[in-house]
């Protein structure tokens, strides 16, 4: 891991990016620390970290005013990353069946879906590893928002995460159901729900198959971009209950 640009934003977060390998990522911290801080991941969409900055650094601003950290990489395929050209395909025959008005099969979801998580989530951990190595960030860690599915492996897989909030997201494979009930750690989910492009009927399926004995449905009228400014504020206190 190296970082490879450093500045100060206008509330003085240091703003950090790194590349670990030939994985880009963001790192925000508090200007200075006295001890080591707990670390909140933040997961997006694969739609590139450059088109997602803004929402991400809001996202980071808020953790870094609790007294987090907070981090983010670039998904696999997403960015300047190499494209996956079956990835592609599936996510074009995906787009294709949904503006048709078409029923999305599961096998398209599992080739959309699928090799996604199972590349990203070790990618995940790979950059914990490197980011606890810093003497400023200690733990524990949270995971906040994205992929819902790459949230949900990581939470079964990752026994560093202790915490996570999660986005009610469309089109999950049905084996990330069955996973979903080995998740024990709290969770936050928040569900948009007039959100036109998410199955509610599933997000409320999945979020009754987590396993986790402390877990929260968070649901807001509105659709997708219409997440309220408390919702934030929801999370923030979600995360400094389990992170401090």
């Amino acid at each position: 891991m190296h970082f490879t640009s450093e500045q100060l934003l206008d509330d003085g977060v240091r703003e950090r990016e790194f590349c670990l390998g030939d994985v880009p990522g963001i790192l925000w911290t508090p200007p200075s620390v006295s001890a080591p801080v707990p670390l909140i991941l933040l997961g997006h969409p694969p739609l590139g970290l450059r088109r997602m900055y803004p929402r991400l650094v809001g996202r980071a601003r808020r953790a870094v005013a609790e007294g987090f950290a907070a981090a983010t990489i670039e998904l696999p395929g997403s960015g300047d990353r190499p494209r996956w050209t079956d990835v592609e395909q599936a996510r074009a025959d995906l787009r294709r069946a949904v503006q048709a008005g078409e029923p999305v099969g599961g096998e398209i979801i599992d080739a959309v879906v699928l090799p996604l998580v199972d590349k990203a989530v070790p990618e995940w951990q790979a950059a914990l590893d490197a980011l606890l190595s810093l003497p400023e960030i200690g733990g524990p860690v949270g995971y906040s928002g994205g992929v819902i599915s790459i949230g949900i492996r990581l939470a079964v897989v990752e026994p560093r995460i202790v915490a996570a909030g999660l986005f009610a997201g469309r089109f999950v494979p049905a084996v990330m159901f069955e996973e979903a009930r080995r998740v024990t750690i709290p969770l936050h989910v928040l569900l948009q729900w007039d959100d036109e492009g998410n199955d509610r009927q599933a997000a409320l399926d999945l979020f009754d198959a987590f396993g986790s004995e402390e877990k929260s449905l968070h649901a807001n009228v509105g659709g997708h971009t219409g997440v309220p400014q408390f919702a934030g504020e929801d999370a923030a206190g979600f995360f400094a209950r389990h992170l401090r």
